[in-house]
């Protein structure tokens, strides 16, 4: 080192350092890439891509090599700082030459470097590949030796160094990672994603038709009746049964009635025989499964039992469709917006009937939906007993007035919502 005049060993020192803010930056560069992009230009042949990926394969030897080198060139930095500082100062510039080195390798070979790379890290990590491929192979022996030694260590300590953590997403993080995307999604696609994640938290009892409204014909009617009936249905698909709903039929779809009806054929034997099978669904069938049922079975709407078989009502393939896409169909049952009215005061009128889920998503409140299905059955089970017009509850921290009760059902009940954000506002 006595032959190496001063400047020279602070061009060493200086080449050092930029080579340590080279290994702090792919270390962080390469760690911060997003996978998921990572794998897609992969997959594209992305020469970059493709060299970081097989180096990422090997986390253990990767970090191996950074480590490695970033330790070496911070060693001999502070011999070579050392060296300059004992010439330039005595045997005191020892120390300082150890403050200033600090400040230099945090500023210009740790922090700057590392926050360039994670704002950048393709820029940084792909070409930076090409460098670690060469050390890695060169070092390889010294890099095993060292890993061999750190996995023995981590063996001590009950860790197989085979345990690494997979880059695999639950459902929850996936709709975190759906609701971030921003501008790189539209808004409704980003809908549409989160409605088919939601699908495995909703049960087929959440979206059905409840059995209180379901539309049939009773084919113990006057045919006259029933060709009435008939000519007036609004589905394309109509029940049939015999006196009440439990001793269903089947249903016919209206396509097959205006085949018998073209044909002259129209008779209740001849529609008898037009009837299809129904398909039935187990209540708290979820909408992911109950979907891929409809599409094996080839069936587009079902009827859905409880344990002991009675009906609870019906649930089609385009009722778990527009929990993904939204309303696309025209159908006559009255919407959310139908079933809740504003008021001048500021609360709003509920339909005792309407759905609490759909209520919830349509008016962004939070009334539990674990139990009843319906606001009138909400109310029911809070008050264990059927109550009567005019009485006032709080349900989930909203005052809930009761309007009208008929035939033991709760008809229509007024919601106060001010009260519930003021009330979350104070506390």
């Amino acid at each position: 080192m006595e032959t190496i005049s001063t400047n020279m060993l602070f061009v060493i020192l200086g080449i050092l350092i930029f080579i340590s803010a080279y290994f702090s930056s792919s270390e962080t560069g390469m760690m911060s890439l997003n996978r998921y992009k990572l794998r897609h230009l992969e997959k594209e042949k992305h020469k970059g891509a493709r060299r970081v990926s097989k180096l990422l394969r090997q986390p253990d030897k990767l970090i191996g090599i950074i480590l490695i080198g970033n330790n070496l060139v911070n060693i001999f930095a502070s011999i070579i700082a050392g060296i300059i500082a004992e010439r330039l100062y005595g045997d005191a510039g020892i120390f300082y030459a150890g403050l200033i080195l600090t400040l230099v390798i945090l500023v210009f070979a740790e922090i700057t470097p590392k926050t360039l790379a994670a704002l950048y890290p393709e820029k940084i990590a792909y070409p930076s590949s090409i460098i670690l491929t060469v050390l890695l192979k060169v070092l390889y022996p010294l890099v095993v030796a060292v890993n061999w030694i750190t996995n023995g260590l981590l063996m001590l300590l009950g860790i197989s160094h085979e345990q690494r953590e997979q880059h695999s997403l639950s459902s929850e993080e996936l709709r975190t990672v759906v609701n971030e995307a921003g501008v790189m999604l539209p808004e409704r696609d980003q809908s549409m994603l989160v409605g088919i994640l939601d699908l495995e938290n909703v049960t087929v009892e959440d979206i059905m038709v409840p059995r209180s409204e379901l539309v049939g014909i009773d084919i113990n009617e006057d045919w006259r009746k029933i060709q009435k009936q008939l000519t007036q249905a609004t589905h394309t698909r109509v029940l049939l049964y015999r006196d009440t709903i439990d001793d269903v039929v089947g249903y016919v779809h209206m396509r097959d009635a205006l085949k018998l009806l073209s044909k002259n054929q129209f008779t209740k034997a001849t529609l008898l025989r037009a009837v299809r099978e129904l398909y039935f669904i187990p209540e708290g069938t979820p909408l992911n499964v109950q979907l891929l049922k409809f599409q094996h079975a080839k069936e587009r709407l079902g009827l859905v039992i409880d344990e002991y078989g009675d009906i609870q009502g019906l649930v089609t393939l385009e009722d778990i469709l527009e929990e993904i896409v939204g309303d696309f169909t025209t159908t006559m049952a009255p919407t959310t917006s139908d079933e809740v009215t504003k008021q001048p005061d500021n609360s709003y009128l509920v339909d005792g009937s309407a759905t609490v889920r759909d209520v919830n998503k349509e008016m962004n409140w939070h009334f539990p939906t674990s139990g009843p299905k319906t606001l009138n059955g909400l109310i029911l089970e809070h008050l264990e007993d059927i109550p009567e017009a005019n009485l006032s509850v709080r349900i989930a921290g909203y005052p809930v007035e009761i309007i009208d009760v008929t035939d033991n059902m709760i008809k229509t009940v007024r919601v106060i919502p001010e009260y519930y954000d003021k009330s979350h506002r104070d506390n």
